[in-house]
């Protein structure tokens, strides 16, 4: 893991197995669930590619001349690193047009490995147009004692904390760097995607440092006067009464929320404001960056649940399998359950 994640607390302790994930693309396996079902007709042509080791933006590209318009044309749901396999949807404007054959694009293209379905929508694809992602991922070279069972269970039954991945923070964290520099007014930032990349960096990086001050007090589950709870439809409730919100997170309902930090005033109260504004304090330039963009404040859960998660395993190899919402990372439960010995680029990109 790059330095922006190695200093954060483990819910489960630091794990001492060891593996390699992703030795090859084929080891970190990403299937996206789209959050509607098309409706077989209209203007956007809608294709569900399976692709190895290519990212895409460039898939984009190509697909884009393959359907004889302009890259602008063509729109995805989530982003995806190019050292994975991945089944990804995309959408292409085609109004008045003909499905186009897309043969010679996957014979062309060594990449595309094939085209598992098309179909057509009365609207184009766009970022955040996903309920989820299904992941299979191999760890080999795979060692552990006969604790890495129990350790299995207990991801699966009681979560992990919900981090941003690495792959948020750019190589070896130079995006939050980068942040942080522009918030001294060391350079400025006038192309979209850096000013895109560098703002989710920051608020991601204050996130995750929220997230581990409270699982190293201990409060990651137990909530203080004036948290801010979280369902799954992203409705919010303030804690006024520490039982009763005891009691609601107790069904699984409601979750503790952490700070997107934003330039409006967060909307905790009480002794959760005081935690989080403590912590958010400490890196002025990263506020000064959100907050000359006039960003606004949002909220996401503290914990992440794995669905459906199964594993085997073979000699040194792991298979693990498990589906998450958009929006979160299959990186963040493999750091609590590795202890990750691959060189290079580590995570394929979901970030919805």
């Amino acid at each position: 893991m790059s330095d922006v994640m190695t200093s954060l607390a483990y819910l489960h302790g630091k794990p001492t197995a060891t593996g390699c994930l992703k030795a090859k693309p084929e080891h970190f396996f990403v299937s996206e669930t789209l959050d509607f079902t098309p409706i077989g007709h209209g203007e956007h042509f809608l294709v569900r590619i399976r692709k190895i080791g290519e990212n895409t933006k460039y898939v984009v590209n190509e697909l884009a001349k393959a359907c004889g318009v302009k890259s602008r044309d063509v729109s995805w749901a989530g982003l995806k690193d190019r050292h994975a396999v991945t089944e990804q949807w995309f959408s292409v404007h085609l109004p008045g047009q003909p499905d186009p054959d897309l043969t010679e694009f996957v014979e062309t293209h060594e990449g595309i490995d094939a085209i598992l379905e098309t179909t057509r929508h009365d609207k184009k694809l766009r970022p955040g147009d996903l309920i989820g992602n299904r992941f299979s991922l191999v760890i080999t070279d795979f060692n552990s004692d006969d604790a890495i069972e129990a350790r299995l269970a207990n991801i699966r039954d009681q979560g992990v904390p919900n981090y941003f991945g690495s792959q948020r923070f750019g190589r070896n964290g130079n995006n939050v760097v980068s942040a942080r520099e522009w918030g001294q007014n060391k350079f400025q930032v006038r192309d979209k995607s850096k000013r895109s990349f560098y703002l989710s960096a920051a608020r991601s990086y204050l996130f995750n440092q929220v997230l581990s001050a409270r699982i190293e007090s201990d409060m990651v589950q137990t909530p203080m006067r004036g948290d801010m709870l979280i369902d799954s439809t992203e409705q919010l409730k303030l804690v006024l009464d520490t039982e009763k919100a005891t009691e609601w997170l107790s069904k699984g309902t409601w979750q503790i929320s952490g700070p997107m930090t934003g330039d409006n005033a967060l909307p905790t109260e009480a002794d959760a404001r005081k935690f989080e504004q403590n912590i958010i304090n400490q890196e002025p330039d990263l506020l000064a960056v959100i907050r000359s963009n006039r960003m606004r404040h949002d909220r996401r859960a503290f914990m992440l649940y794995p669905q459906e998660m199964d594993w085997t395993r073979e000699d040194d190899t792991l298979t693990v399998s498990f589906s998450l919402p958009a929006g979160s990372f299959a990186t963040a439960v493999m750091r609590e359950l590795i202890d990750d010995t691959t060189n290079g680029e580590l995570d394929a990109h979901i970030d919805q």
